[in-house]
């Protein structure tokens, strides 16, 4: 029995396994890892793999539930909303990019069809990389991430198109007005088989067999229709991708395309792994030895070229200074799915296998610094900000209104652009509740100035922005951020500025808490712990639980994961409810306080300013209701309760400014 292909799957997975993680560990994409295992195991290195065209086949079926996936993410209603991107930025983006490298490709002696063909596999970005990176970030909804999915739509869509006009360039003409009728009478029945699937044909199907209540069946027959639609436009000259991705947008309307979405995951996540691997396999490792300082600069002047055309495409769609870097840096690269047009390129002999090796090694390695440039295109930017740049630069063709913020005092100020920032923005306002809304996403912040709010643009971590918004003398301020390294910036911004207000922040996790209170957080919020016990709470009191019961089931299991910081919230929260004009605020003992060395009936709290040391915090040991006679040490951090102007007065004592003192837990 012939089992060649099997170990070769093995070597690949095994392969994969231990790259991948070892990238993980440095935080690349897996991605990244697949194109370095297909390195490693193709022909041009170790030569371990024997049956590199049936890795081929597998490959080409990870592709086809690619494109099957991106046609069912993809939405007629979402595509409208952003059609100035997708279509105006998408379009320039491609154009400029392919003329301007048809014109260097002239500079290696290319023919001009050959020189286009490049232009337009350059064009294309990495959808798979980007999104992934994107998501990871959380920053797909952010302004800049939106300009970067809509030009990766339009990418996506028009590789289609490319595909259709491949065979156009390859210099047979003879019966060039018979292939566009012809492809024009292709694309007129594609559209019907779409439309009449997408509305009638597939909802009912779909209907039909999740009434059976079979995950098998229904799994089944998303396969069928994925396939057998692939198949049906393979048989009509188009490439199985372009099936594909029909078939996927004509379920991509039913009531049924997530749970299909969420059961071909798995599958096309392996099946995809193998399309990378084998791009890897195709990198011939002597061509890049040979021809080190041309792969080298073409890289270079890729990068550079993409980079230049996708950030001044940002910058006439409306995008800042710091918005046109960081689309320009996310969009530099070389896309996977050139690889399939740079394949059809080959089959027509419209570019040599020299240039078709020297694509394939400026497109891995583009695709493999992607991460590293993600990651520096915000540093880069508020690094180039700091230079006189013309204002239009720095605010974009489109800037925004700027607003007179009034002079509040006892104010909420509400930090970040995810709905539930906005929502309780909405909320104050619905209140009529003093707030300010500070939100670094542009577009978010010109609909919220059309609807009246208070709400100013900018970068929380930059006190500037923080002394706008009268971070001083608000009361209440709530910082919602999706990462963590930029929430506890800002919350160690806004305790240097405020030492009194209840500063409430959101975190992802229970592991975030601590650091978060050590910056001076009043009260830390894990949203997928918090969500948890919400959902076990609700199943408790559908099963009658008595609520006393399930009151101290909840503060258990709180207590367990909150420990410390779980006695200081419930403490606060009693007294807030029952004294709410008493605070409570966590004081760090500092080198050279007057206090250290001394009991606390010397110091005489209470007397001379009218606060209570309700408990001490020493070396993680919470010292609850201290006697008199207890003696404060370096590094103490104490519980003072009282009024918000007594404490202001007792601040000093511990080696803090009234103006700038940084609160600790």
């Amino acid at each position: 029995m012939e089992l060649t292909l099997l170990k070769d799957i093995v070597i690949i997975f095994a392969l994969s396994t231990l790259v991948n993680y070892l990238f993980t560990k440095i935080k690349v994409p897996t991605i990244i890892g697949y194109l370095f295992t297909g390195v490693i195991a193709g022909p041009y290195l170790l030569g371990i793999i024997n049956s590199p065209h049936q890795i081929e086949l597998i490959a080409e079926i990870g592709v086809v539930l690619l494109m099957f996936t991106i046609g069912m993410e993809f939405s007629i209603n979402h595509l409208f909303r952003i059609r100035r991107i997708v279509f105006l930025g998408g379009f320039m983006q491609l154009i400029l990019t392919a003329g301007v490298t048809m014109l260097l490709g002239r500079l290696y002696n290319m023919d001009w069809a050959g020189a286009l063909f490049v232009g337009f596999l350059t064009a294309l970005s990495s959808t798979a990389v980007v999104l992934k990176l994107l998501q990871e970030r959380s920053e797909i909804t952010s302004n800049y991430g939106r300009t970067v999915v809509g030009i990766l739509i339009f990418q996506d869509i028009i590789l289609i198109p490319l595909l259709l006009f491949t065979p156009v360039l390859s210099g047979d003409v003879s019966g060039q007005g018979g292939q566009l009728l012809l492809l024009l009478g292709k694309a007129v029945i594609l559209i019907g088989l779409v439309y009449v699937g997408n509305r009638w044909l597939m909802p009912r199907l779909l209907t039909m067999i999740a009434h059976t209540k079979s995950q098998e069946l229904f799994l089944m027959s998303i396969f069928l229709i994925c396939l057998s639609v692939a198949l049906l436009t393979s048989e009509m000259g188009i490439s199985l991708a372009f099936g594909a991705f029909l078939a996927g947008l004509m379920i991509s309307e039913s009531e049924y395309s997530h749970n299909a979405f969420g059961h071909l995951v798995p599958f096309k996540d392996t099946f995809t792994s193998f399309f990378f691997v084998s791009i890897g396999m195709l990198l011939d490792l002597g061509f890049v030895v040979d021809h080190p300082m041309l792969v080298l600069s073409t890289v270079l002047l890729v990068l550079f070229v993409k980079m230049i055309i996708a950030g001044g495409t940002a910058f006439i769609l409306g995008h800042t200074f710091r918005g046109t870097i960081m689309v320009g840096f996310a969009l530099c690269q070389v896309g996977e799915f050139s690889f399939i047009l740079a394949q059809s390129g080959l089959d027509y002999q419209i570019i040599p296998e020299y240039y078709y090796q020297l694509f394939l090694a400026v497109a891995v390695i583009s695709m493999s610094v992607t991460p590293i440039l993600i990651m520096m295109s915000k540093p880069v930017a508020n690094r180039a900000l700091k230079f006189p740049l013309p204002k239009v630069w720095v605010e974009g063709l489109f800037p925004l209104t700027q607003i007179e913020v009034p002079e509040y005092k006892n104010h909420l100020v509400f930090i970040g652009k995810d709905n539930r920032a906005l929502s309780l923005s909405r909320m104050a306002k619905y209140l009529n509740l003093k707030y300010i809304s500070i939100v670094f996403d542009p577009g978010i912040v010109k609909k919220m100035q059309e609807k009246g709010e208070t709400v100013l643009y900018g970068d929380a971590i930059n006190e500037p922005i923080l002394e706008k918004a009268h971070v001083d003398t608000a009361d209440v301020i709530v910082v919602s951020v999706g990462n963590f390294i930029t929430s506890m910036s800002i919350v160690q911004k806004v305790r240097q500025m405020n030492s009194h207000a209840f500063l409430l922040v959101r975190a992802k996790d229970v592991a975030e808490i601590k650091e978060l209170y050590k910056l001076g957080a009043s009260q830390v919020i894990p949203e997928e712990f918090e969500t948890a016990i919400d959902l076990f709470e609700r199943v408790l009191n559908n099963r009658l639980v008595p609520k006393r019961e399930i009151n101290s089931v909840i503060a258990k299991i709180r207590d367990d994961h909150y420990g410390i910081f779980r006695e200081e919230d419930e403490k606060s929260s009693l007294i807030f409810k029952e004294l709410p004009n008493v605070e409570i605020v966590a004081l760090k003992v500092r080198d050279g306080s007057s206090v250290i060395g001394k009991s606390i009936q010397d110091i005489k709290f209470r007397k001379t300013f009218g606060v209570t040391l309700v408990a001490i915090l020493r070396d993680e040991e919470l010292i609850e209701h201290p006697e008199p006679t207890q003696v404060l040490e370096k590094g103490d951090i104490c519980y003072i309760m009282g009024k918000p102007e007594q404490i202001s007065q007792s601040v000093e004592l511990f080696g803090h400014n009234k103006e700038t003192v940084k609160t600790e837990t």
